[in-house]
């Protein structure tokens, strides 16, 4: 399960709290680790030790969020995540800064974050720690992790982020879904449908596989049709109801949905039993697939209950 956040039982982080001890020759300025780009990795990117938590942390989460790398040089599991974590920091473009924490180098730090296993990643928001997850995760699901503590930090504490950066990445296509937009790409209609059935026996609800599965279903009744011999037969067999169907079918595929809603609307009023109920299921496919905003869609919904009540 992929973890997420929560404002209810925040860790307070402010007992981490001291003053900077100085290692460099007088007149240097430790606060600099709390800037982006401090360990030169990249732009928002940062090391921090014990003696900067403060300034490159908590200090720093006042105004951005902070997610913390934990990690050992010893760890393989870390460097893999490691440049995962790198790379989206990248991506985001300042909407959060990555502190990277070596563990062995500061155990006293890691003892106080209760780091239970490495690598650990820890989200610090104004002083408090939100969330975090232990291990390493595919790269689709630490980009939403991270989105949506960006979206945490925006909304629930009024985090705007710098002026210049970079908008929140677009969340990744669930791989089901981007495997029948390619099968969509290569016409093959019956490896979109499969991989659309599959996604919607694991996301029933997934609003978009279902519109797209109406879509694909469509073009599978309807691809190797000739329009003018389906209307025709319709016409020539007003008493059979697959006939009425694939009229419909035929007229909704070439953008006609008014045309294919009157056809279906006749067959409910003309069949009954399971005739009637098979037209009255495809007209609700129809009114799914274009969606309660089509103006055709509300009048076309009243009239079919008008005929079922």
């Amino acid at each position: 399960m992929r973890p997420s956040f929560s404002t209810a039982g925040v860790v307070d982080l402010s007992a981490l709290k001291k003053p900077a001890a100085p290692t460099g020759p007088a007149g240097s300025d430790r606060s600099a680790a709390a800037e982006p780009g401090a360990s030169g990795a990249s732009a928002y990117v940062v090391d921090v030790s014990e003696a900067e938590f403060q300034t490159a942390v908590l200090d720093r989460s006042m105004q951005v969020p902070i997610v913390l790398d934990l990690w050992a040089e010893w760890c393989e599991p870390c460097k893999q995540l490691s440049p995962v974590l790198e790379r989206l920091a990248e991506e985001f473009g300042g909407r959060f800064v990555l502190a990277k924490v070596d563990t062995d180098a500061n155990p006293q730090l890691a003892q106080a974050l209760r780091v239970q296993g490495i690598p650990a990643v820890k989200a610090v928001v104004q002083g408090q720690l939100i969330g975090e997850f232990t291990g390493v995760l595919p790269e689709a699901e630490v980009r939403q992790w991270l989105t949506e503590l960006v979206t945490m930090a925006e909304t629930e504490f009024g985090m705007t982020g710098p002026e210049d950066a970079a908008p929140l990445p677009a969340p990744p296509l669930d791989p089901l879904l981007q495997a029948a937009y390619e099968a969509l790409e290569s016409d093959d209609l019956d490896g979109a449908a499969r991989a659309l059935q599959n996604l919607l026996s694991d996301q029933p609800a997934h609003a978009e596989a279902k519109v797209m599965l109406s879509q694909v279903e469509l073009l599978r009744r309807t691809s190797a049709a000739d329009p003018n011999a389906v209307l025709a037969a319709a016409k020539a067999a007003p008493d059979d109801v697959e006939a009425q169907c694939s009229a419909a079918d035929v007229l909704m595929g070439a953008g006609q949905p008014e045309e294919a809603f009157a056809v279906l609307l006749d067959a409910v009023r003309h069949f009954t039993g399971a005739e009637k109920d098979r037209a009255r299921l495809l007209l609700i496919e129809y009114f799914d697939l274009l969606g309660n905003d089509h103006p055709l869609v509300p009048k076309a919904r009243q009239r079919l209950a008008a005929l079922l009540f």
